[in-house]
């Protein structure tokens, strides 16, 4: 997904980047950030915050941004 796809995803369910980083605790530059840099890649962050974004994103839109974001997440809950 793009950028703009997902503000767009965002703004369908009545919220903005502010918004959700408000709600989840994080600051609004760093998912502006983290969603620039990483919206369109084919790998996975190795950052923990920024992984945790995204992931936090993905569950709140319901699609992954990122191929196999959500899928990475299932395989260490099936570890424990």
């Amino acid at each position: 997904m793009t950028p703009n796809q997902i503000r767009a995803r965002l703004v369908e369910k009545g919220s903005s980047f502010r918004q959700f980083a408000l709600a989840k605790g994080y600051e609004p530059r760093t998912v502006t950030q983290a969603v620039d840099r990483w919206a369109e890649s084919d790998s996975l962050p190795r950052g923990r915050l920024t992984f945790r974004i995204l992931r936090d994103l993905s569950r709140e839109l319901g699609v992954e941004i990122l191929p196999g974001l959500l899928a990475v997440e299932d395989d260490s809950a099936a570890q424990k």
